[in-house]
């Protein structure tokens, strides 16, 4: 699990987004991840998928296995790296950053990979809404600080 202890040097100890891009918000890791959510994958397979540095991926892996977000099993003479409970609640997260990625950083009709459900059809928007369902944006939410708003 996450280190937790009043010693680590959080961006924003109070703020759940900025521990989280402390943890999985660089580039290597979020990619890790989003591969990791296709099944088990080698170091080797990783490497060659995201044409990224040995050392680079060796750090990425080990921080990612050391903040639970990976876990290691044996597969024959090498391990895989597959996503625990915590890797996989990533999963809205890297939907939210696709769908974001669809609307702002293409072109109209530029070329793109798709996200399909089990039958083929392309995933609904992801919408933040109220606990009764009306839409929620930036306008419309407020963050309350730990110990400070009370």
């Amino acid at each position: 699990m996450a280190d937790t202890q009043p010693g680590r040097d959080w961006t924003d100890p109070d703020c759940p987004v900025a521990r989280t891009v402390d943890l999985v918000g660089d580039r290597w890791s979020l990619l890790i991840v989003r591969d990791a959510m296709d099944g088990p994958a080698s170091f080797t397979g990783l490497r060659q998928g995201l044409g990224i540095a040995r050392n680079i991926l060796s750090d990425r892996l080990r921080r990612l296995v050391e903040h639970g977000v990976l876990r290691t099993s044996p597969s024959g003479r090498r391990h895989v790296y597959e996503l625990t409970p915590a890797g996989k609640d990533l999963f809205t997260a890297i939907v939210a950053l696709r769908q974001w990625g669809e609307r702002h950083a293409f072109a109209d009709g530029e070329p793109r990979s798709r996200l399909l459900d089990a039958e083929g059809r392309p995933v609904a928007e992801l919408r933040p809404q109220s606990r009764d369902g009306a839409p929620l944006s930036s306008d419309t939410t407020r963050v309350e600080r730990a110990g400070r708003d009370r």
